[in-house]
This record gives structure tokens, sequence and C-alpha cells, in this order.
């Protein structure tokens, strides 16, 4: 991308127009990483929540050295809990292993079940098997929206040794654990699991059945 393209988004991330800005960080889509980061920073601090949410989000995909410490620092002490749950879910997005002690924290120590929610999610990104404890913690809790990120991210990290523990949960009334569940079991090839999904093939809801299906696609080209 041309300077003078540049040079036009960077005008535009200084609208007093909060569109403008939007529609400036979404053109930074095409633009390499060690570009947009300097203009995506100019609005990490924006008076308007959507700005600072899609600038949050950007540095997850534009990885440069810069972002990983930006994003921890956002998800240590930003006094806004929807800015921090971003936050966590761009540090995921990075898939930078040095993000991990960040993410645990902020599970254990945030107090907004949304930023747990996007740590955890954002563990199971980051594929490392030392998250297991801190997800087995999240599927038995008594939230939901926990236990889903769970099991999907057991799933993502190999835990092998949990499949008991997330097969429970082939019986659950929340078609979304049910969904979750079947999408996670596709990456183990065992024989509980290709039985479990066999079942879960079968269920009422066509979302669940599908994801079934595919997981049981999957192990059958990766074996």
């Amino acid at each position: 991308m041309s300077t003078i393209n540049l040079a036009e988004i960077s005008s535009k991330l200084e609208s007093s127009n909060s569109k403008d800005r939007l529609l400036a960080l979404v053109s930074l889509r095409e633009v390499e990483a060690q570009d947009a980061v300097p203009l995506i920073k100019k609005v990490l601090n924006d008076e308007m929540l959507p700005v600072r949410s899609m600038a949050v989000f950007a540095l997850g995909v534009k990885k440069t050295d810069e972002c990983m410490p930006i994003l921890v620092k956002l998800l240590e002490t930003d006094p806004d809990y929807g800015i921090r749950a971003d936050a966590a879910g761009a540090l995921g997005y990075l898939r930078d292993i040095r993000a991990f002690e960040a993410l645990v924290r902020a599970f254990y120590e945030d107090t907004e079940w949304l930023v747990r929610f996007s740590a955890a999610v954002s563990l199971g990104n980051l594929g490392d098997i030392r998250a297991k404890q801190v997800l087995l913690e999240a599927l038995h809790s008594c939230e939901t929206v926990l236990q889903q990120a769970a099991i999907s991210a057991l799933g993502e990290i190999k835990a092998e040794d949990c499949i008991e523990e997330i097969l429970v949960f082939a019986q659950s009334d929340d078609w979304l654990i049910r969904q979750r569940l079947a999408q996670s079991l596709g990456n183990f090839n065992t024989e509980k699991c290709i039985s479990a999904l066999k079942f879960l093939a079968k269920d009422a809801n066509s979302q669940v059945s599908q994801a079934a299906n595919y997981s049981l696609d999957k192990i059958l080209f990766n074996s």
C-alpha cells in the first residue's frame, strides 16, 4: 500500500467522526503488520468503546513484537471489562506462548465472567498442555459459558486424560455444550470418542449432529 493511502488512513483515524475511525481500522486489513500497528495504536485509547474494541482485536491479527506487551497491559489494567476480554481474545489470536501466564492470571483473578471466558478460549488457542488444570476448573464451574470454553479448549490442547470428564456433557440439556463437545472430540482418535461422536451424530439438534459428523470425518482423514 502506498504512503499516500497510509496517510489518508492516519488522517481518518484522527477524524472527529467515530464512523470514519472505524472504517479506517477496517481498511487496515490489507496493510502489512509493521505499517498497521503504529496506526492502530493511535486509537487504543479512543473515547468510543467500539473503536477501542476493534483496535484491540486488530492487534491480535497484525502481529509484531509490540502487540503482545500492549495486549497484556490492557488485559491486566484496563478499567473496562469488555476491553480486557477483547485483549484476552486477541492474545489467543497471536498464539504467542509468552501470553500463557497473563491469561492464567486473568482467569483466576478477574471477577468478570466475560474476561475469564476469553482467557479460557485463548488458553486453548495457545495449545499448551499446561493449561489443563485451569481449564478443568472452568469445566467444573457453575457458569455454562465457561464450561463451553473449557470443553473446546481441552480438545485444542489435546488433553487426552480429560476425555472422561468432558464426555459427561454428552447428555447436557444445552445444545451449545453438546456442539462444543462434538467439536472437541474431533481432536481425539480413541474408541470412546468415536463412540460418543456417533451418538452425537444422531442428536436432534442439527448443529450438534453436523459438528459430530465433521469430527468423525476429521478423525478418519487423520487416521
